[in-house]
C-alpha cells in the first residue's frame, strides 16, 4: 500500500480573537488523490489549508510531509511542495508583470536564472498564457488572473496543489477551462485538494470527500456514500448533487432499473437511460 504523502495529526488552531477554527483535525493524504473539501463558510476549510502549507502555524498537533515531521527549521520543505491557489487571485498576485509574478516562487527556491526562466515558460505554456508574459496582471480579466495564479504554483512544481474555491467568480467558459486543467494535473499524478460549494462538481470530479463542520471533520469517504447520508448533509448544510437526485427519481418511477451504478456525468446518465 502507498505511504501517505501528507499526514495531519490532531491539528488545533485558534485565532487571536479566541475563535477556535480547527479542533483536532487528523487525516492522511495519499499521492495522486483528488480530494474535495466541503463545508459551510466558517467551517475551517481555509484555515486548514493555510496550516497545511505553512502559512499559519498550528497551536497544537503535527504535520508530516513524506514521513518527515515539519518544524520551524524545515518549514520551507512544506511551502516548496504544497502550493495553494487562493480564491481571489488578487490576494496572490504581487508582481508588476506576469513574467515576474510566475518567476517569484522559483526565484525564492534559489534556482539559477536559466532554471527559473525555463520553469516560467513551461508554466505559462501549460496555462496557455505565454502571450501575457509582459502584461501587468492586474489589467487581466478574472479568468486570466486565475490562470496566472495557477501558473505560479505549476512553476514551483509542487507535489500537492490546494485550490481554495477555484471556480468562485468564474464564468462558465473559464470554469470549464479550470476543470480541464485539473484533469490534466491529475493525469500527471499531482495530489489535489479543492474546497468548493459546488456539489455537482464534487460529485463528478472527486474521488474522496472530506466534510468540515465547526472546525472538525464529520465525514471522510467517497462522494457517493456521503451524498447518500442525509444526516451528514443536514449537519453540514449540504445539498445532494442534481444527477444523484435525477437518478434516484428515475429509479423510483421505474424509468430505469436500479443497477446501483450511479452516473456522475450527464454522458453516464445518458448511457443508463439508453440501456
Amino acid at each position: 500500500m502507498k505511504e501517505p504523502i501528507l499526514q495531519i495529526q490532531d491539528l488545533h488552531y485558534c485565532y487571536g480573537n479566541g475563535k477556535t477554527a480547527l479542533n483536532g483535525i487528523s487525516l492522511d493524504i495519499y499521492p495522486g488523490e483528488k480530494i474535495a473539501v466541503v463545508g459551510s463558510n466558517g467551517a475551517g476549510k481555509s484555515t486548514f489549508f493555510l496550516n497545511t502549507n505553512g502559512v499559519l502555524t498550528p497551536d497544537d498537533g503535527q504535520i508530516f510531509y513524506r514521513g518527515l515531521p515539519i518544524t520551524k527549521k524545515n518549514l520551507k520543505e512544506l511551502r516548496k511542495n504544497i502550493g495553494i491557489v487562493f480564491q481571489d487571485a488578487d490576494n496572490q498576485i504581487i508582481a508588476s508583470t506576469v513574467l515576474a509574478e510566475v518567476a517569484f516562487g522559483p526565484m525564492n527556491l534559489k534556482l539559477s536564472r536559466e532554471e527559473v526562466l525555463e520553469r516560467v515558460e513551461e508554466a505559462l505554456a501549460y496555462m496557455n498564457i505565454l502571450e501575457f508574459k509582459e502584461r501587468p496582471p492586474h489589467y487581466l480579466s478574472g479568468g486570466e488572473k486565475k490562470r496566472v495564479s495557477i501558473a505560479d504554483i505549476i512553476a514551483m512544481r509542487s507535489e500537492i496543489i490546494i485550490f481554495d474555491e477555484p471556480t468562485a467568480g468564474l464564468d462558465p467558459l473559464n470554469a470549464a477551462m479550470l476543470e480541464e486543467v485539473l484533469e490534466k494535473l491529475s493525469s500527471e499524478g499531482k495530489t489535489m485538494l479543492i474546497s468548493t460549494h459546488d456539489v455537482d462538481f464534487v460529485y463528478r470530479w472527486a474521488e474522496r470527500m472530506i466534510v468540515f463542520n465547526q472546525g472538525q471533520i464529520i465525514a471522510d469517504g467517497s462522494p457517493l456514500k456521503i451524498f447518500q447520508d442525509m444526516a451528514i448533509l443536514e449537519q453540514a448544510n449540504l445539498k445532494q448533487p442534481m444527477l444523484l437526485k435525477i437518478y434516484d427519481l428515475l429509479v423510483e418511477q421505474s424509468l430505469v432499473g436500479d443497477e446501483q451504478r450511479y452516473p456522475a456525468t450527464f454522458q453516464e446518465l445518458q448511457k443508463v437511460i439508453q440501456r
